[in-house]
């Protein structure tokens, strides 16, 4: 340790965001960067706990002590080589993360001062690519070929690593470009795409292939078959060639195995009256077509979705909705209100229900919730209104949760009369359905949000990694 008393000594400095009067009229990151020497005191706050919670958090089993202690001597390579060596992409975890090591930190418990390895972990990688230390590597290849469906967080990590091991990777992505949620549903002003594209290049100039605009239907195809189908080897089964061959998939037999990494395509919809009006969408639509505005594309006057000089209402109370409040801002709206059907969560930073070292549900403010946006909670809604098939408003009635007595999931019981939320654009932003998935043959692995639901991008890093090592395994039999 640089040193031992630093946590005594220096307390946490977050980087902080950009003024809001400034940040709201574009679509660049919002968060700033502290200097080299405030970021090296930063990470000597870190304790070395002789048991680092930090670590048994993460889902990628990230070294926060270790890293940390390089980066406060000022082995700023040292630093990077000890971070990927677990976790394929920290420039993009660096920005997006939660840190749930920040929550199982000891600082956390005993003063709500941890460490700031989000921040950290993002400096050290920015330090990485501006001083070289990130450099292509070039794997010995062991003539197996391996298809990666699906270019999101996982797939990434999934092709990276398993290229790595010596495989020769293809990845089909049905968009125009890789990078899933953290290119098309995470803000700009999250994650520019620029620090996507920087690590896409990389990948390719280490052997992986990328295929665009490809969707490769097979889960239709192999949904065909019965669930209690078995396949005791590779390619064995002509009920399976018949099927990828009719589905325009026969290309998979190419491969020695086929990861998919598809993630969870099917956002969680509400069919109330008036679902069909004008102005409202699923929060993916306003967020994945901003994006690419941003990229270049173009969209007619009617294809476009705008919060422009609008109020907007946005049903969902997680990050996605976080998403659209910060989005419809930069669209220049006039005002924006945020609904959730759940109870308001406890005030931070302690959280009785799930104490640490575990994540606390607490009420988490965001940047963009900082922008401007009215907040309620326990709100059901009840129909779409509209005029000459436009949205104009929304029907919501206030409820309250109480007590099964039958026990399970508690009982939902209006509060009040019903009322009208005005409002020409309406963003669904209430999560997404967990893929089902048939039974696959031997050579078929599953991994990240594709398999366990919409979750974390590190849990899908964490994912695309293990599945990896699961192909690999299979491989080498």
């Amino acid at each position: 340790m640089g040193n031992p008393k630093a946590f005594l000594e220096i307390h946490r400095q977050e980087a902080g965001y950009r003024p809001i009067h400034d940040r709201i009229h574009d679509f660049g990151e919002v968060e700033q960067t502290l200097s080299a020497r405030e970021r090296k005191l930063q990470a000597s706050r870190c304790m070395d706990c002789g048991v680092p919670f930090c670590h048994w958090a993460c889902p990628l089993g990230n070294k926060a002590p270790e890293w940390n202690d390089a980066l406060c001597k000022g082995d700023w390579e040292l630093a990077f080589r000890l971070l990927s060596a677990t976790n394929p992409f920290p420039e993009f975890t660096g920005r997006i993360c939660p840190a749930l090591c920040e929550k199982a930190c000891v600082l956390n418990r005993f003063n709500h001062e941890p460490t700031t390895n989000r921040e950290d972990e993002c400096a050290i990688m920015e330090a990485a690519f501006r001083e070289g230390y990130i450099v292509p590597r070039t794997p010995v290849r062991n003539g197996k070929t391996v298809a990666v469906v699906g270019a999101g967080p996982a797939g990434l990590a999934a092709a990276d690593a398993l290229n790595m091991k010596g495989y020769a990777v293809t990845v089909f992505e049905k968009n125009e470009n890789a990078g899933g949620l953290l290119r098309y549903g995470i803000p700009n002003f999250k994650l520019n795409k620029a620090v996507i594209d920087r690590r896409l290049r990389l990948m390719e100039q280490e052997g992986i292939s990328f295929r665009y605009g490809e969707e490769i239907m097979f889960n239709a195809q192999w949904s065909q078959l019965s669930p209690q189908t078995s396949f005791p080897a590779r390619h064995s089964s002509s009920k399976l060639d018949s099927a990828l061959t009719s589905g325009g998939c026969s290309m998979f037999n190419e491969y020695d195995a086929v990861v998919i990494a598809t993630g969870t395509p099917t956002a969680r919809d509400l069919n109330i009256p008036g679902r069909e009006l004008r102005g409202v969408h699923l929060a993916l639509e306003l967020l994945s077509q901003q994006n690419r505005v941003l990229a270049g594309m173009e969209f007619s006057p009617d294809e476009r979705i705008t919060a422009k000089d609008r109020d907007v209402l946005v049903i969902g109370g997680g990050d996605t909705g976080s998403d659209c409040i910060g989005t419809a801002h930069r669209q220049g709206c006039r005002s924006v209100t945020q609904i959730e059907i759940m109870p308001r969560p406890v005030e931070g930073p302690d959280d009785p229900q799930n104490p640490w070292p575990n994540w606390p549900r607490t009420l988490k403010t965001t940047s963009s919730h900082e922008e401007g946006c009215t907040r309620r909670w326990n709100v059901n809604t009840l129909e779409f209104l509209g005029e000459d098939g436009r949205l104009t408003g929304v029907r919501v009635q206030e409820i309250e949760w109480q007590p099964n007595p039958e026990g399970g999931r508690p009982l939902m019981v209006a509060k009040g009369e019903p009322e009208i939320i005005r409002a020409e654009l309406c963003l669904l932003a209430m999560g997404f359905l967990k893929p089902e998935h048939p039974a696959y043959p031997e050579n078929v692995f599953v991994c990240g949000d594709a398999l366990n639901g919409a979750s974390l991008v590190v849990r899908a890093l964490a994912g695309g990694r293990e599945t990896a090592a699961r192909v690999d395994r299979f491989l080498k039999q």
